[in-house]
Protein backbone atom coordinates (compact mmCIF):
# COMPACT_ATOMS: atom_id res chain seq x y z
CA UNK A 1 0.00 0.00 0.00
CA UNK A 2 1.26 3.88 -1.04
CA UNK A 3 1.72 6.10 1.60
CA UNK A 4 1.37 10.10 0.43
CA UNK A 5 4.05 11.76 0.18
CA UNK A 6 2.92 14.04 3.24
CA UNK A 7 3.46 10.51 5.32
CA UNK A 8 6.44 10.34 4.83
CA UNK A 9 8.72 12.18 7.04
CA UNK A 10 11.75 14.15 5.74
CA UNK A 11 14.43 12.69 8.13
CA UNK A 12 16.09 15.71 10.46
CA UNK A 13 19.07 17.20 9.88
CA UNK A 14 21.31 15.29 12.22
CA UNK A 15 22.84 17.36 15.25
CA UNK A 16 26.34 18.09 15.88
CA UNK A 17 28.00 16.83 19.19
CA UNK A 18 30.34 18.87 20.63
CA UNK A 19 33.15 16.67 19.41
CA UNK A 20 32.17 17.32 15.64
CA UNK A 21 31.88 20.99 15.98
CA UNK A 22 35.07 21.52 18.17
CA UNK A 23 37.07 19.14 14.93
CA UNK A 24 35.39 21.61 12.92
CA UNK A 25 36.44 24.43 14.73
CA UNK A 26 39.95 22.89 15.16
CA UNK A 27 40.03 22.40 10.94
CA UNK A 28 39.20 26.04 9.94
CA UNK A 29 41.77 27.62 12.53
CA UNK A 30 44.26 25.13 10.90
CA UNK A 31 43.01 25.89 7.14
CA UNK A 32 43.24 29.60 8.60
CA UNK A 33 47.19 29.60 9.57
CA UNK A 34 48.03 27.43 6.47
CA UNK A 35 46.11 29.64 4.08
CA UNK A 36 48.27 32.35 5.95
CA UNK A 37 51.45 30.78 6.01
CA UNK A 38 51.54 30.04 2.08
CA UNK A 39 50.24 33.36 1.49
CA UNK A 40 53.13 34.97 3.57
CA UNK A 41 55.42 32.87 1.39
CA UNK A 42 54.10 33.75 -2.06
CA UNK A 43 54.51 37.63 -0.73
CA UNK A 44 58.22 36.82 0.37
CA UNK A 45 59.60 34.06 -2.27
CA UNK A 46 59.97 33.52 -5.37
CA UNK A 47 60.69 30.01 -7.35
CA UNK A 48 62.22 30.51 -10.06
CA UNK A 49 63.75 28.26 -13.32
CA UNK A 50 67.37 28.47 -14.28
CA UNK A 51 67.31 28.29 -17.98
CA UNK A 52 71.40 29.26 -18.29
CA UNK A 53 73.77 26.60 -18.12
CA UNK A 54 76.18 29.14 -15.84
CA UNK A 55 74.69 27.68 -12.78
CA UNK A 56 74.37 23.91 -12.08
CA UNK A 57 70.69 23.91 -10.41
CA UNK A 58 67.86 23.97 -12.09
CA UNK A 59 65.77 25.52 -9.65
CA UNK A 60 66.19 28.03 -7.00
CA UNK A 61 63.22 29.37 -4.12
CA UNK A 62 64.37 33.00 -4.13
CA UNK A 63 63.83 35.51 -0.69
CA UNK A 64 62.54 38.78 -2.40
CA UNK A 65 64.28 41.89 -0.81
CA UNK A 66 67.36 40.31 1.02
CA UNK A 67 70.74 41.07 -0.07
CA UNK A 68 73.21 38.73 -0.68
CA UNK A 69 76.55 37.93 0.86
CA UNK A 70 79.50 36.66 -0.55
CA UNK A 71 79.57 33.53 -2.36
CA UNK A 72 75.34 33.28 -1.97
CA UNK A 73 73.52 33.01 -5.11
CA UNK A 74 71.30 35.99 -6.15
CA UNK A 75 68.91 37.29 -8.54
CA UNK A 76 68.73 40.10 -9.84
CA UNK A 77 67.19 42.40 -13.09
CA UNK A 78 69.69 42.74 -16.07
CA UNK A 79 70.25 46.37 -17.42
CA UNK A 80 68.04 47.14 -20.19
CA UNK A 81 70.68 47.18 -23.52
CA UNK A 82 70.81 46.05 -27.07
CA UNK A 83 72.78 42.49 -26.45
CA UNK A 84 70.78 41.70 -23.08
CA UNK A 85 67.67 42.64 -25.48
CA UNK A 86 68.83 40.68 -28.36
CA UNK A 87 68.68 37.31 -26.49
CA UNK A 88 66.64 37.05 -23.94
CA UNK A 89 63.82 40.08 -25.15
CA UNK A 90 62.74 43.47 -24.14
CA UNK A 91 61.78 42.53 -20.45
CA UNK A 92 64.49 39.54 -19.57
CA UNK A 93 63.55 36.90 -16.50
CA UNK A 94 66.05 37.84 -13.12
CA UNK A 95 69.65 36.47 -13.92
CA UNK A 96 70.75 33.92 -10.85
CA UNK A 97 75.20 34.40 -10.72
CA UNK A 98 76.80 34.22 -7.42
CA UNK A 99 77.81 37.35 -5.34
CA UNK A 100 81.89 37.11 -6.09
CA UNK A 101 82.54 40.73 -5.33
CA UNK A 102 81.09 43.39 -2.89
CA UNK A 103 81.40 46.99 -2.08
CA UNK A 104 84.96 47.90 -1.71
CA UNK A 105 86.68 44.84 -3.24
CA UNK A 106 88.62 45.32 -6.35
CA UNK A 107 88.31 44.23 -9.72
CA UNK A 108 91.23 44.20 -12.56
CA UNK A 109 91.51 42.68 -16.07
CA UNK A 110 95.06 41.17 -16.75
CA UNK A 111 94.72 39.97 -20.26
CA UNK A 112 91.68 37.82 -20.81
CA UNK A 113 91.89 37.13 -16.62
CA UNK A 114 89.19 38.83 -14.60
CA UNK A 115 90.63 39.16 -10.71
CA UNK A 116 89.16 40.07 -7.88
CA UNK A 117 90.99 41.30 -5.10
CA UNK A 118 89.19 41.18 -2.00
CA UNK A 119 90.40 43.90 0.53
CA UNK A 120 87.84 43.27 2.92
CA UNK A 121 87.76 40.62 5.73
CA UNK A 122 84.08 39.01 5.59
CA UNK A 123 81.97 37.42 7.97
CA UNK A 124 83.49 33.83 6.66
CA UNK A 125 86.74 35.29 8.26
CA UNK A 126 88.69 35.59 4.72
CA UNK A 127 91.87 38.28 4.66
CA UNK A 128 92.96 40.54 1.40
CA UNK A 129 93.80 38.21 -0.86
CA UNK A 130 93.38 38.45 -5.05
CA UNK A 131 91.99 35.36 -7.11
CA UNK A 132 91.11 34.92 -11.06
CA UNK A 133 87.40 34.66 -11.30
CA UNK A 134 86.59 34.63 -14.61
CA UNK A 135 87.75 34.98 -18.18
CA UNK A 136 87.09 37.58 -20.74
CA UNK A 137 86.00 36.37 -24.14
CA UNK A 138 86.24 38.48 -27.56
CA UNK A 139 82.36 37.46 -29.07
CA UNK A 140 79.57 35.27 -27.51
CA UNK A 141 78.42 31.86 -29.08
CA UNK A 142 76.55 33.80 -31.54
CA UNK A 143 79.78 36.04 -32.67
CA UNK A 144 78.99 39.58 -31.36
CA UNK A 145 81.31 41.47 -29.41
CA UNK A 146 81.37 41.66 -25.60
CA UNK A 147 82.99 44.58 -24.16
CA UNK A 148 84.70 43.61 -20.78
CA UNK A 149 83.19 44.87 -18.04
CA UNK A 150 84.31 47.67 -15.56
CA UNK A 151 87.49 47.15 -13.64
CA UNK A 152 88.20 49.11 -10.57
CA UNK A 153 86.71 49.50 -6.68
CA UNK A 154 83.29 48.27 -7.15
CA UNK A 155 81.02 50.78 -5.39
CA UNK A 156 78.79 50.68 -2.01
CA UNK A 157 76.07 48.93 -2.05
CA UNK A 158 76.73 46.97 -5.58
CA UNK A 159 78.58 43.32 -6.44
CA UNK A 160 80.35 41.38 -9.21
CA UNK A 161 77.94 38.97 -9.99
CA UNK A 162 79.29 36.23 -12.12
CA UNK A 163 79.68 32.42 -12.21
CA UNK A 164 82.60 29.84 -13.04
CA UNK A 165 80.68 28.89 -16.43
CA UNK A 166 83.03 29.66 -19.62
CA UNK A 167 80.08 31.40 -21.23
CA UNK A 168 78.29 33.25 -18.54
CA UNK A 169 77.23 36.30 -19.29
CA UNK A 170 77.87 38.42 -16.10
CA UNK A 171 79.48 41.50 -14.30
CA UNK A 172 82.60 40.22 -16.35
CA UNK A 173 80.53 42.11 -19.59
CA UNK A 174 80.31 45.30 -20.32
CA UNK A 175 76.46 44.53 -20.71
CA UNK A 176 75.83 43.28 -17.57
CA UNK A 177 78.56 45.25 -15.35
CA UNK A 178 78.16 45.79 -11.13
CA UNK A 179 75.00 44.82 -9.93
CA UNK A 180 73.34 47.57 -7.78
CA UNK A 181 71.06 47.28 -4.89
CA UNK A 182 67.74 48.41 -6.91
CA UNK A 183 68.58 45.66 -8.99
CA UNK A 184 68.12 42.88 -6.89
CA UNK A 185 65.07 40.57 -6.77
CA UNK A 186 66.29 38.16 -3.81
CA UNK A 187 68.45 35.65 -2.41
CA UNK A 188 68.12 31.70 -3.28
CA UNK A 189 67.41 30.05 -0.03
CA UNK A 190 66.84 26.62 -1.39
CA UNK A 191 68.45 25.49 -4.36
CA UNK A 192 66.92 22.69 -5.91
CA UNK A 193 68.50 20.06 -8.65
Amino acid sequence: MAHPASDIAAPLPARMTARQRWLLGAGLVVALVLWRGLDDLAHNHLFLINRSPSLPNWADVVERGRLPERGQVAFFLPPRNALVEAHFGKTPSAFGKIALGLAGDVIEHRGDDVVLIRTTNDASGHQPSSSVIGHLKPRTVAGEVLMPGPVGRIPEGCYYMGSAHKDGFDSRYAAIGFVCRRQIVGVATKVLL
